[in-house]
């Protein structure tokens, strides 16, 4: 992985084989109750892709993240990373499979600072054990350097220099959902999935929000799937584009062509539109 603004980075040591990250979803089903929230959603990534998600709310763009990241079981279809059935995986194993993701609704500690909030990002790169911890052994501190270098240069490419150790509580919310981008970055994760992160923010922080998404798509070939309403972002900086409409799949193609599909159009304007 290229490092971050052309600096030697703990990140090069990260191998092709790590970043992998092939995304095959089949006839995804979801309903709560006589409530369907997915029907039948069949959509793929491949490793390096930035996927966008799109559709009107309600159109079940946040229950489809949620199946993916183990948050929500579907009552039918299947979900295969890497060559994995992964469909009824916990999330702390979808985690550790390496899939990452950011929330709607902001999940950071706001008693903790920036930095102790992404250090809690690491547990699952940590090796030792109970016992060498409490001793502190040589090998647990080369660790816990190892771990606070990768932090420190999320830290740096995120631009939070100044805010590394206020509370995150303390932070305006444009920052706040920076720090968890950040924190979802600790993972290393092979794919990271985003759920709305530029909700909320005023327009240069969506501007800098773009920046450090297509710099991480572009240069580190880091594989994303973005829900967003911003239409101005997702035509912008994905590659490809989902639309969703009431649980089921609308249309999927690049971004001209979804821009200029009269279904998509019609679901998010209305009949007159297209007419």
């Amino acid at each position: 992985m290229k490092a971050f603004r052309g600096r030697p980075g703990i990140f090069d040591s990260v191998t092709v084989t790590e970043r992998r990250a092939e995304l095959d979803v089949s006839d995804l089903s979801l309903s709560f109750g006589g409530v369907m929230a997915l029907g039948n959603v069949s959509l793929s990534v491949t490793t390096g892709e930035l996927l966008a998600v799109i559709g009107p709310n309600g159109a079940g763009k946040t229950s489809l993240l949620n199946c993916l990241t183990g948050y929500y079981r579907p009552q039918k279809g299947t979900i295969i990373f890497n060559g994995k059935d992964i469909t009824h995986l916990h999330t702390h194993e979808l985690v550790k499979e390496g899939i990452g993701r950011t929330f709607q609704n902001i999940e950071l500690f706001p008693g903790m600072t920036v930095l102790s909030n992404m250090l809690l990002a690491r547990h699952i790169h940590c090796k030792y054990r109970l016992g060498a911890a409490l001793a502190f052994l040589p090998s647990v501190r080369r660790e816990e350097v190892a771990h606070r270098l990768v932090v420190e240069e999320i830290i740096d490419f995120l631009e939070m220099q100044a805010i590394r150790k206020k509370p995150v509580g303390s932070l305006p919310y444009g920052l706040r959902k920076r720090v968890e981008l950040g924190r979802a970055l600790a993972l290393k994760p092979k794919l990271l999935v985003l759920d709305e992160p530029f909700a909320g923010m005023t327009l240069e922080e969506k501007e800098d929000m773009v920046r450090f998404l297509a710099e991480m798509n572009e240069e580190w070939k880091q594989t994303m799937i973005l829900v967003e309403h911003d239409m101005s972002i997702v035509m912008s900086i994905s590659k490809r584009i989902v639309a969703l409409n009431f649980g089921e799949k609308l249309a999927e193609g690049s971004p001209e062509l979804i821009q200029n599909n009269p279904e998509v159009i019609k679901a998010y304007l209305g009949e007159e539109a297209v007419i």
